[in-house]
């Protein structure tokens, strides 16, 4: 993964942000369209790459090793490789993104009372009519 240059706008605007609201800096953390969703499926405690594959089906293999990568380098996602032919490669949470589940089980009580799936479906129809 290409590293970016410290002085750039985009970091230093970063940095200006999540230094002044605890907020933003969290947002910025957890921004990425999966880094919740790879989160929320590793719950049960430790799963292999393949079955986080199965449980996002969605995502593509290079995505889902992208935002593994960021999620190891942020502190919220332990990666253990097996020295064993063919490799094994188990992810977990760490304690700091195992205090986040309560707020994502919040959130997912909030998108199934509010039916946001099926709302955002027919957002998605209407573009597609227009």
């Amino acid at each position: 993964m290409p590293k970016k240059k410290i002085d750039s706008t985009h970091s230093v605007n970063k940095l200006r942000i999540s230094n002044k609201c605890p907020l933003s800096s969290a947002l910025m953390l957890l921004s990425g369209r999966w880094k919740l969703v790879i989160i929320w499926n590793l719950q049960p405690a430790v799963v292999r790459f393949s079955e986080l594959q199965r449980a996002i089906p969605a995502i593509t293999k290079k995505m889902l090793t992208q935002q593994l990568r960021e999620l190891e380098a942020d502190g919220l996602v332990t990666r253990k490789v097996y020295a064993v032919v063919p490799p094994k490669v188990e992810y977990s949470l760490t304690k700091r993104s195992k205090s986040l589940l309560p707020v994502l089980k919040k959130l997912y009580a909030w998108g199934e009372e509010n039916n946001i799936a099926a709302h955002i479906a027919g957002m998605e129809s209407a573009r597609r009519s227009a």
